[in-house]
């Protein structure tokens, strides 16, 4: 893993709002610092996990701007800079490349975009000259296109396309993307111990939001080999994981981290804050983790 330069734990940071729904900065700082003190190798800034597909373009990129400017070199920062434009997602990299950014997260052409591999080949192409490393998405049940062990060995060959975040939820898919022997990430929460054993490159997290120094740890843990100390950490991890991951994801990441004391807020409308009942399961998942809270 230490070869690529998106390995460990890149955590899918929540974007703050505030009571009027905007974005609170001053918030998003404090939670960058506790983070990166909880050992947090890397940041998806404006990621999926943080909203992205409610903030505006304008609002997205004022975000990575700040949160780069705060990270100030001391974590890798990976923007996500998926739209529909092929040119706003050109311009959007542009914009992270230019704050600092070490990297972008693109989704391929989704909403009626072309599902044809060499549609899928030439956008990114257009992305990767923008100049930034770029790691595609693999995440077929939300935009109906698929990334395939051939396509990705395809799109391997584009100047800058580095890696693909697998959030399938399929370790079978996942592990026919690793036997290209090409970097892939995972991004599936409930995978995570197993996708590192099988040699994931690295992790996109959005559960790490959670309990980051737990998350940090079992990573350590496997990159050193030690199984059983990951197998130990994991048994506290999974309840959670398997949890957030049944539904309601976003806002079961939000409702988590207010529970853990990494409170973001709630989401943007139209999303709602999680039911009473879902969140009282989510205390009960978390309760083996109480540890991350000292």
């Amino acid at each position: 893993m230490t070869a690529f330069p998106f390995a460990g734990v890149n955590l899918a940071i929540t974007t703050p709002f505030d009571a009027q729904g905007k974005i609170d900065f001053a918030r998003f700082e404090h939670l960058l610092e506790v983070y990166i003190a909880a050992g947090v190798q890397g940041f998806v800034l404006s990621s999926g996990t943080g909203m992205h597909v409610y903030l505006s373009k304008d609002e997205s990129k004022e975000l990575i701007a700040f949160g780069a400017k705060v990270i100030a070199g001391r974590a890798r920062i990976i923007a996500q800079a998926s739209a529909l434009l092929v040119d706003e997602v050109v311009e959007r990299t542009r914009h992270a490349r230019d704050c600092g950014a070490d990297g972008v997260m693109v989704l391929p052409p989704f909403f009626e975009g072309p599902t044809d591999d060499q549609g899928i080949i030439d956008f990114y192409t257009s992305v990767a000259a923008a100049g930034l490393p770029v790691i595609g998405y693999n995440v077929p049940q939300a935009v109906g296109v698929e990334i395939t062990p051939a396509l990705f060995r395809q799109l391997s060959q584009i100047p800058n396309f580095v890696s693909v975040k697998d959030s399938s939820g399929d370790l079978a898919a996942q592990a026919s993307l690793m036997r290209t022997g090409l970097p892939t990430m995972n991004g599936a929460d409930p995978l995570v111990p197993y996708a590192l054993y099988a040699g994931a490159a690295g992790l996109i997290w959005g559960g790490a939001n959670l309990a980051p120094k737990t998350c940090v740890a079992l990573v350590k843990a496997a990159s050193e080999h030690r199984w059983d100390d990951a197998r130990e950490i994991w048994k506290a991890l999974e309840p959670v994981m398997s949890l957030i991951w049944q539904g309601d994801y976003v806002q079961s990441v939000y409702a988590g981290a207010e529970i853990m004391g990494y409170g973001a807020g709630h989401p943007r409308r139209p999303l709602a804050r999680l039911a009473a009942d879902k969140v009282d399961a989510l205390r009960v998942a978390l309760a083996p983790l109480s540890e991350e809270m000292r």
